[in-house]
């Protein structure tokens, strides 16, 4: 049993069931030729990076949402439209993270295949607020143990277009999921040198949810699951008590939500005479610059593991992870 599989619950580790995901729109899909590549388009760039990952040089991957952008707010251009219909299959996360796509993909999903990867993992290991049970959060992506079902959702939809390439498929995605226990061993152990009264996360908003509940951190988040929610004056009179009482020294922006409500947490406790810093920018509903390693998935949760770890007192490597592993060189 691989060390990831033996830190998840075992509710996590039931197999996954992807034709249920893709059974009511896979008989609509256009036959592939062996020879062809798989034209598919990715709603965030975090799925678009597996499906390149696992689908090798058999894919064509477009992804929607670059980097800095909000798959909250994000609406489709006649562009996009374009794309997600001429597409072999649309691959996006579901669990209302899409919110203004979400009828839309459900008219696609009714003449192609259109899979809602992060609906992957199992319900009774998703987060959800107490007061909005049937709301879950989506942010599944932020923890690799929940994010492992995703990236073996989107093998099985690729092997189901293209079964010829089955055996590719499976060997980049056994590849892939190595890399990303590895990441979480690693995340574990640089996590927790953070002193545990420090395990305190505020970002912008409540997408730190998997992440918190997968390395021990409590979060707290300006604004709701979604930005659409507004943050009111009480959310930040309440955080800004409760950083001058708790004596938190840092918080987080995040590079796809404004900073605003950020610095008003910075410059309320500063008023009641409490400094408290912005620890650093950190990538949540979108990932670093294409062509970056914070444009991966890999690369972003890599960088937020070493933000966090820094700001809050934590010792982070030499180089880092990929210091570590003694290959940075070979990485853009």
């Amino acid at each position: 049993m691989s060390r990831l599989r033996q830190l998840i619950p075992a509710c996590f580790a039931r197999p996954l069931a992807v034709a249920g995901l893709v059974a009511a729109t896979a008989a609509a899909a256009p036959a592939v030729a062996a020879d062809e590549r798989l034209q598919l388009v990715a709603t965030t760039g975090m799925i678009a990076d597996v499906l390149r990952e696992v689908g090798g040089d058999r894919v064509e991957v477009r992804g929607l949402m670059g980097p800095g952008v909000d798959p909250h707010l994000y609406r489709q251009t006649r562009t996009d439209v374009t794309a997600m219909t001429r597409a072999d299959a649309v691959f996006w996360n579901g669990l209302y993270l899409e919110a203004q796509l979400e009828s839309f993909l459900e008219r696609l999903g009714q003449r192609q295949p259109v899979i809602a990867v992060g609906e992957a993992v199992p319900a009774e290991a998703r987060l959800a607020d107490e007061e909005y049970p049937d709301q879950p959060d989506p942010h599944v992506w932020m923890d690799p143990g929940r994010w492992r079902y995703a990236v073996e959702a989107m093998r099985d939809a690729l092997t189901e277009l293209a079964p010829a390439h089955a055996e590719g498929f499976a060997e980049r995605a056994e590849a892939y999921l190595e890399e990303l226990e590895a990441l979480d061993a690693y995340a574990r152990e640089v996590l927790a040198s953070v002193p545990e009264e420090a395990r305190v996360l505020v970002t912008a908003h409540d997408a730190f949810g998997y992440f918190g509940d997968a390395y021990g951190f409590e979060v707290l988040g300006i604004q709701g699951y979604s930005t659409e929610s507004e943050a009111g004056l009480a959310r930040i009179e309440s955080l800004v008590r409760m950083l001058v009482e708790r004596e938190i020294g840092a918080l987080f922006v995040e590079t796809s939500v404004s900073d605003r409500n950020v610095r008003a947490l910075v410059e309320g406790a500063a008023a009641r005479g409490h400094e408290v810093r912005i620890g650093g920018e950190l990538y949540s509903d979108a990932m670093g610059p294409e062509g970056s390693y914070e444009g991966t998935w890999l690369g972003m949760l890599d960088h937020n593991v070493s933000q966090i770890a820094l700001a809050l007192g934590g010792e982070v490597p030499e180089g880092g992870r990929l210091g570590r592993l003694g290959h940075l060189e070979e990485r853009p």
